[in-house]
Formats: structure tokens, C-alpha cells, sequence
């Protein structure tokens, strides 16, 4: 029987992708590994980055990060890396088969939801398995979040 893993430990945020939280229900959140050069990590330690664009997909069982973008290192030479590059995402077997599955089969979405540094210093990124919301969906999730509001306010006032 598989242990479940710990709640991992962001020590530093780099970039966050808060509308897919608005455009996306997600069904399961995963961390992985992300495979970087040294100018992409020196890039991120110094807080530039952006995944509001970017999303992953499975190609020859392995999981890969598209249009996220990781801007040149400034003091970087001729050695520095391309922006928007195609990176690696690691994952165990059996999660890389579980997402493929629900990618082929039940038409969902890799949505990358932040880039962050755990406490030994490396760089991963939380990874959704998430289903695309239409209209009527938003609509009823933004009423319910403004209600939960509504009713922690009213609760703090009376008491």
C-alpha cells in the first residue's frame, strides 16, 4: 500500500497562475519536479516568471510544461536559455499514467498552478488535473465564494 506524501513545503512562491482558479474545477493537485538550466534557475531565485499562459501535456509518456515563461537571466551569457522553451515536469510512473488517462479519456486539463521553491531549495511546480468550467459554472462558483464572504462577515459582526 502507497504512503501518501507529505504536504510539500513552499518556502518561496515565483509565479502563480490565479485564473485558472476562476477558469478551472480541479479534480487533483500534484507536485512535480521541473527539469531547469542554471540561467532558468538563477531567473526564478530572483523572483521573474509567469505561467498564466502555459499548460502541460503527455507526450511519449512523459509529462512536458508549454508557454511557460522564464524570462533571460540578466547576467547571463551566450549560454542563456530560450524563454519560452518546452520543459520537463517529473512525475512518478504511476501518476504520469493516472494523467494520461484522465487526459485521453475524460478530456480534462494539466493546468500548472505555481512555481515555487520547497525547503531544500529546488524548484517545483503544483500541477491540477482539472475540468474547464462554462459560463453558468463561474457564475455560481463566484456567488458562492461572495456568499461565503457575506457570511464570515456576518458572523464576525455578531459574534
Amino acid at each position: 500500500m502507497a504512503r501518501p506524501r507529505p504536504s510539500p513545503t513552499k518556502v518561496k512562491t515565483v509565479a502563480e497562475n490565479r485564473r485558472a482558479r476562476y477558469e478551472y474545477a480541479f479534480e487533483d493537485v500534484y507536485d512535480a519536479g521541473i527539469v531547469l538550466t542554471g540561467t532558468e534557475v538563477k531567473a526564478l531565485r530572483s523572483g521573474e516568471g509567469n505561467i498564466a499562459e502555459s499548460y502541460a501535456e503527455v507526450k511519449n509518456g512523459e509529462i512536458w510544461l508549454v508557454n511557460a515563461h522564464i524570462p533571460e537571466w540578466s547576467h547571463g551569457n551566450r549560454f542563456n536559455h530560450e524563454p519560452r522553451r518546452v520543459r520537463k515536469l517529473l512525475l512518478t510512473q504511476r501518476e504520469i499514467t493516472k494523467l494520461h488517462g484522465a487526459v485521453a479519456r475524460q478530456g480534462m486539463t494539466l493546468v500548472p498552478l505555481s512555481v515555487y521553491f520547497n525547503e531544500r531549495g529546488k524548484a517545483k511546480m503544483e500541477l491540477a488535473l482539472a475540468k474547464g468550467r462554462k459560463l453558468h459554472d463561474k457564475r455560481a462558483h463566484e456567488k458562492e465564494k461572495d456568499w461565503k464572504r457575506e457570511q464570515g462577515r456576518l458572523l464576525r459582526e455578531r459574534g
